[in-house]
Order: structure tokens, then sequence, then C-alpha cells
């Protein structure tokens, strides 16, 4: 379960414009051990792709779904890769 992974998340719902990609960056900065970043999208969803353990990028994930997070998240699409790196910590975009 420690093998390192890449989440690629979209987040649907009232995400933007409510401190939605601050909020997911303090929680990957709190799990530690993550890089990526999270997006805006026109579409008004957040993207978020986060790279590390897998079990950290799971508990990002389970944050995500059903966490304490600004706004409303009405569901997220999730898909699993192997990490790419290149990033600098955890950004937002």
């Amino acid at each position: 379960m420690s093998e390192d992974a890449r989440l690629v998340a979209w987040v649907r719902g009232r995400v933007q414009g409510v401190g939605f990609r601050w909020f997911t960056r303090a929680k990957a900065l709190e799990i530690g051990g993550l890089s990526g970043f999270a997006l805006n999208l026109a579409d008004g969803r957040v993207q978020v792709v986060a790279e590390g353990s897998r079990e950290r990028c799971d508990g990002l994930l389970d944050w995500l779904e059903d966490g304490d997070t600004p706004g409303r998240v009405d569901g997220v699409t999730e898909i699993w890769d192997t990490p790419r790196g290149g990033y600098d910590g955890f950004a937002i975009r």
C-alpha cells in the first residue's frame, strides 16, 4: 500500500470562489508527502492532481469526497496513474 501513485480528481459542485483550492493545498500539506496542484476549470469544477504514496493520495481523496471542505461538493471523479514527477510542492494554479 506504500507504492507511489498519481491521483487526478475532478471535483463538482460549488467549489470555485469559496477558497476550495486553498483548503485543498492546506489539506495536502497537512497529510504530508504529496506534490501536485489544484486548478479552477472553466466549467466550474476544480481539478486536483496529487502524487505521493497511494495511502496519502487516498487520504486526500477521502477528504475531497467527504471532508469538511468549503463550498459544496456534489461529486468527485478520479483516475489513478503512475507518478510523472516534476512538481515542486503542492501549488494553487
